[in-house]
């Protein structure tokens, strides 16, 4: 095995105007008031790495040019396109009229093991992250078409949501690269 670092040079990474114009994988990241800055900006690093249609920041989280944001988004928030929308719940609610699929990403009583979800990607699928301490509200839980719960086995009751949002977008890009919808 070769552990030659691959050099920045050879990752042919795409410009921004490239990564604008290029395909998008129909998914949506919803931040439900976020508290950290620092959060937010990995979910956009992240959003990046896998082209993710555009991330809804919604409530009281930050929105870019918020230096913790800029921070850790690593210039993402350049190359992802995203909106801040005060209202969470008429959020949800247009993008289901739109034909979008909602799941909120909690630990409920009826949640999706995400290792048994099999997402349809047709119409597209937005994914709420909440907030760090209180999660996502429940009055969204009660509008979203499931919940999708990462499974867990520590002491611990939950994961960072930087670290959550990658773990479940990391799940749905198989579906992706099997669909070749980028």
């Amino acid at each position: 095995m070769d552990g030659t670092k691959t050099q920045n040079t050879d990752l042919n990474r795409l410009s921004i105007s490239d990564f604008k114009s290029s395909a998008k994988t129909g998914i949506y990241i919803i931040l439900e008031n976020l508290r950290s800055g620092l959060n937010i900006g990995s979910v956009f690093r992240t959003a990046d790495a896998f082209r993710i249609e555009k991330i809804l920041i919604t409530g009281a989280s930050a929105v870019p040019p918020n230096k913790e944001i800029l921070k850790t988004a690593l210039g993402a928030t350049e190359t992802v396109d995203w909106e801040k929308v005060e209202d969470c719940i008429n959020l949800v609610k247009k993008l289901q009229y739109q034909g979008v699929k909602v799941y909120a990403v909690e630990q409920t009583q009826n949640s999706c093991l995400l290792h048994n979800f099999k997402p349809n990607l047709a119409g597209g699928i937005a994914l709420i992250f909440g907030n760090e301490v209180e999660g996502v509200t429940q009055e969204v839980i009660n509008l979203c078409d499931g919940v999708l719960e990462i499974p867990q086995f520590g002491s611990k009751h939950s994961l960072n949501v930087a670290v959550s949002s990658g773990i479940v977008l990391w799940h749905l890009m198989q579906t992706v690269l099997v669909e070749n919808r980028i």
